[in-house]
């Protein structure tokens, strides 16, 4: 019997999402030339999702968008929140169709004289991933469903995740992000803020945008109005 020669898995990868509000691409080429020079070691090669939620029915030129993205050596795999008639000019030119969305569903609610037996599923707490020492250049951490402890630092090249909370008890010079999943609650907390880049929600901050006030010292990052908020650490 030969032996198996591949198998498939799920996995998290990190993704990072390009919201385009204007189909002007030679505006968008100059502007995304500005930001990756900020930080061009960490977008170079990386895998972009393009969201239209904002340009659903409009006639994008997908060709030139799919070029103007590689010429700026970023890798564009798909597109999310188009239309039927967006989804179809993707896929003409290669690019993937993804779901990518925030889940606003509400619970229902039973009614007050609802004389059906109604079901509640109990919440299972989940105890934090602890990481006992530093998180070295290469690794990547996921705590999926629940709080990421590193009782270490976080070296330069080295990414942290947790669906929940990211608490870091040493240096936190690498990527960490929290609220992987969609909870807006989510915080970083670090006690010595010198990262390549933070991201809570979906929000996200390189270096540059982190250099002020509290780099270098403990500090919490949360998401304030589709931003990022960042505030001293008080110790009691």
């Amino acid at each position: 019997m030969s032996e198996q020669t591949f198998e498939l898995k799920g996995n998290l990868f990190t993704l990072s999402v390009l919201h385009l509000f204007s189909v002007d691409i030679n505006q968008l080429r100059k502007e995304l030339d500005e930001k990756i020079s900020q930080a061009p070691k960490f977008f170079i090669g990386a895998p972009i999702v393009i969201n239209l939620a904002k340009l659903q029915d409009t006639e994008v030129d997908f060709a030139n968008l799919k070029q103007t993205l590689l010429d700026l050596q970023l890798n564009p795999v798909g597109i999310c929140n188009g239309s039927e008639l967006q989804n179809e000019a993707a896929k003409a030119v290669k690019l993937s169709v993804l779901n990518y969305s925030k889940d606003t569903t509400k619970p229902v609610q039973p009614k007050k004289n609802d004389a059906e037996v109604v079901e509640v599923e109990k919440e299972v707490y989940l105890p934090p991933q602890i990481v006992q020492g530093t998180v070295r250049s290469g690794q990547q951490i996921y705590a999926k469903n629940r709080d990421l402890v590193v009782l270490g630092a976080v070296s330069h090249g080295a990414e942290v995740i947790a669906d929940g909370n990211v608490h870091i008890y040493g240096t936190l010079r690498g990527r960490a992000i929290a609220g992987a999943q969609g909870y807006e609650d989510a915080a970083i907390y670090c006690q010595r803020l010198e990262a390549e880049l933070v991201s809570v929600n979906g929000s996200y901050w390189i270096s540059d945008s982190l250099q002020g006030e509290l780099w270098g010292k403990a500090a919490q990052v949360k998401q304030k109005n589709d931003s990022l908020e960042i505030t001293a650490l008080v110790k009691g």
